[in-house]
C-alpha cells in the first residue's frame, strides 16, 4: 500500500451544509482487508467491513408456474421470472416452501391486510396496521445504532390506494408505520443533508461545496484511491443529472382512480437503487427496506405494454383482465414478475460492482426478497417463494432449496446467524433453518 495517511472509515468530504461520506478506500484497510481503527482500544483487532441487511418487497404474489424452479440443488433451472438473475446465480439462494401461518389467524381486514402484517411482523393485522415491529426494524434496532441512519425506507410506487398496511413495509412497532421515501430528489437531499437553495432548485451541484476538501484529500491518497474518489463523486453527479431530467409530474401523487400511475417506474427504481447503494457503501446505514410495488397494488405497466387493467386485476379473473388461470393471464403475470426481478437484479449487480475491502459490497450484504402471497390468484400463504442474495455471514448461495418451516424461521436464521443481531426469537419462528448460513 502506498505511504499515505491512514483514513478513518468515517472520513467525510465537507462543505457548507453538505457532508459526503466516502466509499471504502485502500487507505482505510490494512493488507488483510480489515479496517484500520481510528482508535485502537484494549488491543482489539480492527474490524472487517460491516454487514448490511435489506428487505425487498413486491406486492400481489407470483405465478408459480413461471417463477418457481421445479428442481432443487445447484443445477436448478432458471425460470422465466428469475431469468434476470441468471448472471448472479452464485450470489443468490432461491427458497420455496415456507409457510406464513399468522396470515390465517382470524381478525380484521382482507387476505392482503392479514398476509402483509404476518409477512413483515409475524403478527396479526390490527385493523389499522402491523401488529408488531417488522423484521428489518428488529434487525436495525440491534445493528444500526452507530450509523447516521438506523434504517432507511425506500419506495417506488407512489399510488396511495388502500390502508397503511398496504402502503408501508417497515413498522417501528404496533401500528407505527415508517413510510417509504418514494421521491428520488427527497431521498438524495436526505442522504446528503443539502439545503442550499441553489441545489434545491437543481441549478447547482451538491458537489460544488466539497471541491476544496476533495482536492486536499486527493493529495494524500494513492493513485487507486484517487480514482475511487473520483468515480464516487462522478456517480453522485450522474444521479443528480438523472434527477434533474425527470419530468415535473413524477413527484405528484394521485389516487389510482384519478390516473395515479407512475409514469416511469423502471427509471425511478434504478435511481432509488443507486441512492441506496451509495448509502450502504458509504456506511450511512446498515439496514433498509425497499418497497418496489404496493401490497394489493393497483398499478399499470405501460413499459411492459399492459395498461388495460391494473396489477391486482391481472391476478384475478374478475372481468377487467384476462383470467389468471388462462394462458394469456399467466403470461402477463410472468412478465410483471420478471420486471420485479429485473429491478432486484439491477441492485444486486450494483452492489457486486462496488469494491469494498478485499471484496465487494455484495459480499457484506444480506438481501431478502419477499411477496405477500405465493400464487397470487388464490392468495396462497403457504409454499411461499423468496430470494436471499449476498454473502454476508457466509450465506449459502448458488442453489434452490425447498424447505419446511415458516418465514419467521428464515427471518430468525438470517437475523442471528447471518447478521449477528441476537434476536433469539421472532413471532411464528420455532427453529432456525439449516442450509442458510455456512459454518
Amino acid at each position: 500500500m502506498p505511504s499515505v495517511t491512514r483514513l478513518s472509515r468515517r472520513r467525510l468530504l465537507k462543505g457548507v451544509a453538505t457532508a459526503i461520506a466516502l466509499p471504502p478506500l485502500e487507505a482505510m484497510f490494512n493488507p488483510n482487508g480489515t479496517l484500520y481503527a481510528a482508535e485502537v482500544k484494549r488491543g482489539v483487532a480492527a474490524a472487517k467491513p460491516q454487514t448490511r441487511f435489506l428487505l425487498w418487497f413486491n406486492g400481489n404474489g407470483i405465478t408459480e408456474r413461471y417463477w418457481m424452479p421445479t428442481t432443487t440443488g445447484a443445477d436448478y433451472e432458471i425460470t422465466p421470472c428469475l431469468a434476470p438473475l441468471a448472471p448472479f446465480r452464485n450470489d443468490i439462494h432461491i427458497i420455496t416452501g415456507l409457510d406464513n401461518p399468522a396470515a390465517r389467524l382470524p381478525g380484521p381486514g382482507n387476505d392482503h391486510h392479514r398476509s402483509m402484517s404476518a409477512l413483515v411482523s409475524g403478527s396479526s393485522f390490527t385493523g389499522h396496521g402491523a401488529g408488531a415491529a417488522s423484521i428489518d426494524q428488529l434487525i436495525a434496532a440491534k445493528i444500526g445504532g452507530d450509523s447516521r441512519f438506523r434504517s432507511l425506507q425506500l419506495g417506488v410506487s407512489q399510488e396511495s390506494f388502500g390502508e397503511s398496511i398496504q402502503r408501508n413495509l417497515s413498522w417501528a412497532g404496533r401500528d407505527r408505520a415508517l413510510p417509504p421515501e418514494m421521491i428520488p430528489h427527497r431521498l438524495f437531499d436526505r442522504i446528503f443533508g443539502k439545503r442550499d437553495e441553489g441545489w434545491v432548485a437543481r441549478k447547482r451541484s451538491v458537489l460544488d461545496t466539497v471541491q476544496a476538501d476533495a482536492k486536499a484529500l486527493a493529495s494524500t491518497l494513492g493513485h487507486q484511491d484517487q480514482m475511487r474518489v473520483d468515480e464516487h463523486l462522478s456517480a453522485i453527479r450522474d444521479i443528480e443529472r438523472a434527477i434533474t431530467m425527470l419530468p415535473p409530474e413524477y413527484s405528484k401523487v394521485q389516487e389510482p382512480e384519478e390516473g395515479g400511475d407512475m409514469k416511469d417506474w423502471p427509471r425511478i427504481a434504478k435511481l432509488q437503487s443507486d441512492l441506496l447503494a451509495h448509502a450502504l457503501v458509504s456506511g450511512q446505514t446498515r439496514a433498509a427496506s425497499y418497497m418496489l410495488t404496493k401490497c394489493q397494488g393497483l398499478s399499470r405497466f405501460p413499459w411492459l405494454g399492459y395498461t388495460a387493467a391494473r396489477h391486482h386485476d391481472y391476478t384475478h379473473a374478475d372481468g377487467k383482465a384476462p383470467g389468471f388461470d388462462g394462458p394469456s393471464g399467466q403470461r402477463i403475470m410472468r412478465d410483471i414478475c420478471r420486471w420485479h426481478v429485473e429491478e432486484f437484479a439491477y441492485l444486486v449487480a450494483k452492489l457486486k460492482a462496488t469494491p469494498e475491502g478485499d471484496g465487494t459490497l455484495l459480499d457484506n450484504c444480506c438481501l431478502m426478497f419477499v411477496h405477500e402471497h405465493a400464487e397470487a390468484n388464490s392468495h396462497k400463504n403457504n409454499g411461499l417463494a423468496c430470494i436471499v442474495a449476498g454473502h454476508a455471514g457466509k450465506l449459502v448461495t448458488g442453489l434452490h432449496s425447498k424447505m419446511t418451516g415458516t418465514v419467521g424461521d428464515l427471518y430468525l436464521t438470517l437475523a442471528d446467524d447471518v447478521m449477528g443481531a441476537g434476536l433469539k426469537q421472532f413471532p411464528t419462528a420455532d427453529r432456525k433453518l439449516s442450509g442458510i448460513a455456512g459454518a
